[in-house]
């Protein structure tokens, strides 16, 4: 199984990160995207009422968590599915590494995924030991008929952002391929510039979610990602498929955890406050960048500014490492990024302001 996987991405750049933490000022850790606001404090509460848990939770989630998720999908996005159509996920890295699998795929089946993407969507194929093929414009894909497409708009690490026709298209292709679409729509609440659709909107399938799933972590939206909280909703046979893979699998959010994830699915203030931090952040940083002689290409969503000097990507990432900032090299994303550096807006406020001033200083 092993010799399946690529290296970790991220311990290639334990180098960077060393030379970067020996700046004076300390780090600015802006590779990771790692939420570093409070968690709400309704979630914390929620979590710790919930704390005496002495059984096993349910891997179908809690009926209470199901009518959240689905109450949220309505109310945030336009979407209505059933709370039978909603499986819990513990954190959507561990559903999209092994949805694959979950679903019977192997040697011999196909899975599309972006240029560049995740690099989990292409561990996800190599666990399953299926062709992993990476493409921007699935609607020219000419080979043996994928069992899976991944979708993420808005998209790590590029922020593309897709619109409703873009996805309808898409939607359509695959059905007549038997293809089931599957959108990552961890950032759909952090769109800056364009306008899009939940994959499973009416204008995107009819109303009909026949081969179309959409996954949703709480992560980065609730500052829950050491909660490891998130849901996947949409084909209710998929979802169904899904349940008796993970019962038989142990895969159960753990029963404090479902009850946080209930608070938090009903707090659309947090929402709101953590998006203006966040695109506070976003503006600070990429005039910074453009001032540097960076240039900024797609990052229409999500959060992280998709940046370029037109250079090897490593050269970028050891530059910065030596003013104190630490980026993710594009390389990770796919071969094709070799001259971009990915560049998170999610540090404080403080760690932000002191980006911009090592900016200023050159690079």
């Amino acid at each position: 199984m092993i010799e399946r996987l690529p290296k970790f991405p991220w311990d290639v750049l334990f180098p960077y990160r060393r030379r970067a933490a020996a700046h004076p000022d300390g780090l600015v850790n802006l590779a990771l995207g790692d939420p570093v606001d409070p968690t709400p404090e309704a979630v914390r509460a929620a979590l710790a009422a919930a704390a005496d848990a002495p059984g096993y939770p349910s891997t179908e989630g809690t009926p209470a968590l199901r009518a959240a998720a689905a109450a949220w999908l309505l109310r945030r996005e336009g979407v209505s599915v059933e709370p039978e159509a909603v499986i819990p996920a513990v954190g959507t890295k561990e559903l999209i590494a092994w949805l694959p699998t979950m679903l019977g795929l192997g040697p011999g089946d196909v899975v599309l995924a972006p240029q560049l993407s995740f690099p989990t969507y292409e561990v996800s194929a190599r666990l399953a030991g299926a062709t992993f093929v990476r493409t921007d414009d699935p609607l020219s894909y000419d080979g043996p008929a994928p069992r899976l497409l991944w979708l993420n708009s808005p998209s790590n690490p590029e922020g593309r952002v897709l619109d409703a026709a873009e996805l309808r298209a898409v939607v359509e292709w695959a059905r007549e391929r038997g293809t089931l679409v599957v959108n990552d729509e961890c950032y759909l609440d952090h769109v800056w510039e364009r306008s899009t659709r939940s994959v499973l909107h009416a204008e995107v399938t009819g109303g009909d979610h026949h081969g179309v799933l959409a996954v949703h972590s709480l992560s980065k939206r609730f500052n829950l990602a050491g909660y490891r909280a998130g849901f996947a909703a949409g084909d209710p046979a998929v979802i169904a498929t899904l349940l008796e893979v993970r019962k038989h699998a142990g895969h159960m959010v753990p029963a404090p955890v479902q009850a946080a994830m209930v608070a938090a699915l009903g707090d659309d203030a947090h929402l709101a406050a953590q998006r203006q931090r966040y695109a506070r952040r976003r503006e600070l940083l990429r005039g910074a960048l453009v001032d540097a002689g960076f240039r900024i290409e797609h990052s229409a969503g999500a959060l992280f500014l998709w940046a370029t000097r037109d250079e090897p990507c490593w050269t970028t990432v050891g530059a910065l490492a030596d003013r104190g900032i630490l980026v993710a090299p594009g390389e990770f994303y796919g071969a094709a990024a070799a001259r971009h550096v990915r560049v998170a807006v999610t540090e404080t406020d403080e760690r932000v302001e002191q980006a911009v001033k090592r900016l200023a200083e050159g690079i």
